[in-house]
């Protein structure tokens, strides 16, 4: 009995310590996740306003060809693939690389990085790896990101890649985030947009009332329409990536603060269940040494 007691004492402390490192996280997460879902709120107009720019171009000049419009022979695509750098949120990182799998399934396919754990991924499945120097998501910032989209609007105009997607998560609420792909290139139809999509802003106010929105009609673009589209799409691809990687932070600490808030839960149950049994198997022997005491003062 007394052995007993000492393993679930023992488990007891055990729990304890883990629930004060799942309750430290929890709280960490939360602290970061509202500065991240601001970041990733602030990025949506900028993006809008320049994909709206896009469609006005490619709407209004029917005459030019662009090597971003064009659907390559290349039968080989691209994914920019965005996790987290660390674990611990749930099936955060796991859910993004079963939509990798389920889409890119009987297909030719690299990928691009960004996070830690995308990049041991990619290396335990043993998949051909673009470059692996934006691995640590939490550092990208958005001269990163130009970078990136540069590198990629390079390659698929050399004919690398005739087909560049994109691999994230969307942030959708505190309690909802979900794997998501959007097409980068080439660029079909930017009406739809998953990333844009997620939170529609300008429709409507948050005191009821309607917006206005005003259209300016180009009528002619210097120096010319094509020139101004090719130099516009690194500009776009950059936001969409910088974006999506503010999505993705936020949605990583937002998993890592459920999982750890239920796991914080988790553990305050399994100390009342210990407790409880640890305060009866201590009742049982005291119980039982009162019972050998008055029996020994029979006997005398």
């Amino acid at each position: 009995m007394a052995s007993n007691m000492k393993a679930v004492k023992l488990r007891i402390k055990s729990v304890t310590n883990t629930r004060q490192i799942t309750k430290a996280m929890e709280l960490v997460a939360s602290s970061k996740l509202r500065r991240a879902k601001d970041r990733a709120d602030r990025c949506r107009p900028y993006l809008r306003e320049l994909r709206q720019a896009m469609n006005d171009i490619a709407g209004q000049n029917t005459d030019f060809t662009s090597a971003y419009t064009k659907q390559l022979n290349s039968e080989r695509s691209c994914c920019v693939l965005i996790t987290g750098d660390r674990g611990m949120a749930g099936g955060y990182n796991s859910n993004v690389f079963k939509m990798l799998e389920a889409d890119m399934a009987g297909k030719e396919f690299v990928v691009l990085p960004i996070g830690k754990k995308s990049v041991e991924y990619a290396r335990s499945k043993h998949i051909d790896i673009v470059t692996d120097e934006f691995a640590e998501v939490a550092s990208i910032s958005v001269s990163d990101c130009f970078e990136i989209a540069q590198l990629l609007c390079d390659q698929y105009k050399k004919g690398s890649f005739g087909h560049i997607q994109l691999c994230y998560t969307s942030f959708k609420s505190m309690l909802s985030q979900s794997p998501v792909t959007s097409a980068l290139l080439p660029i079909m139809d930017l009406k739809n947009d998953t990333l844009l999509d997620s939170q529609k802003e300008g429709s409507e106010r948050k005191d009821g009332s309607e917006n206005v929105q005003v259209r300016h009609d180009v009528i002619w673009y210097e120096p010319d329409a094509e020139t101004v589209f090719n130099s516009i799409v690194p500009e776009f691809l950059a936001g969409m990536l910088y974006a999506s990687v503010c999505e993705s932070l936020a949605s990583e600490l937002a998993a890592r603060r459920n999982a750890m808030d239920a796991a914080t839960k988790n553990a305050d149950e399994m100390l009342e269940q210990l407790n409880l049994y640890y305060n009866r198997a201590r009742q049982a022997s005291i119980t039982q040494e009162i019972t050998e005491i008055v029996a020994g003062a029979d006997g005398v």
